[in-house]
């Protein structure tokens, strides 16, 4: 009787962590919803504005847990310094075994909001670019010993709301298992002379894997791409970056 209660007690727990409707002893059904985060801070007029981000971390065993700071808010990544900083002499400030330098970038949505970990206070400064803390990334050691795959999302943790207004054009890449990953960035990085006017046929320039495709498209209705607590991300061969819907 005891391993017949645990084991309908680990098929209820299973069930919620699904999502799935579930009915009580009582027969009363209760419908299981995922809680939406309360936001506590929104920066709009986001739109092809530029910022950049340096990412450090240090490897623990077989994980590597790496900061994510970028400079929305507080700069526009002035040129000069960005092509100053160098990437050794930040990991020799923060005793770190990884250092990637990502930028510069330009936001293709039109409004941020955040809660939790990701508003917070935590500022540091790279060669005289002052960049806040937005995110944190897991790396598990399979992701780092085939490096930053393209076209492969990891799992970025933060809490937030990317807001894509009505009438406003998204940029869109679709896998082969019709998963949905909309632009929240375009890179300068692989192409510098890369601009928003180049995406809606941004798929000319793409070495795209068998099955996926590409698509630019006007939204009639506001697009809410929530995460609460994790964020699929993936790149493509032009930096890009992309979150799943």
């Amino acid at each position: 009787m005891a391993q017949r209660k645990k084991a309908v007690m680990t098929l209820k727990l299973l069930l919620l962590s699904l999502g799935v409707t579930l009915i009580a002893e009582n027969s009363t059904a209760q419908t299981i919803q995922q809680k939406i985060p309360e936001f506590e801070m929104s920066v709009s007029n986001l739109r092809n504005q530029r910022y950049c981000e340096v990412l450090y971390g240090k490897r623990s065993w077989l994980k590597l847990e790496v900061k994510v700071f970028n400079t929305q808010g507080l700069n526009l990544c002035p040129e000069e310094q960005w092509k100053a900083l160098s990437k050794d002499a930040i990991a020799k400030a923060n005793d770190a075994s990884f250092v990637l330098l990502n930028g510069p970038r330009y936001w293709t949505m039109d409004e941020i909001q955040a809660a939790g970990s990701s508003v917070n206070k935590v500022k540091e400064s790279f060669g005289g670019i002052e960049m806040n803390l937005r995110a944190v990334v897991k790396v598990g050691l399979f992701k780092q010993l085939i490096g930053s795959k393209q076209y492969s999302p990891n799992e970025i943790t933060r809490t937030t709301n990317f807001i894509y207004k009505a009438g406003a054009t998204v940029y869109e890449l679709s896998s082969p298992a019709g998963e949905v990953y909309v632009m929240q960035s375009y890179s300068q990085i692989v192409n510098p002379t890369l601009s928003i006017k180049d995406l809606a046929t941004l798929d000319q320039q793409l070495k795209m894997p068998a099955g996926w495709s590409y698509k630019s498209r006007v939204l009639e209705r506001d697009l809410s791409l929530v995460a609460n607590g994790i964020a699929y991300v993936l790149q493509d061969n032009l930096a890009n970056s992309y979150q799943r819907r």
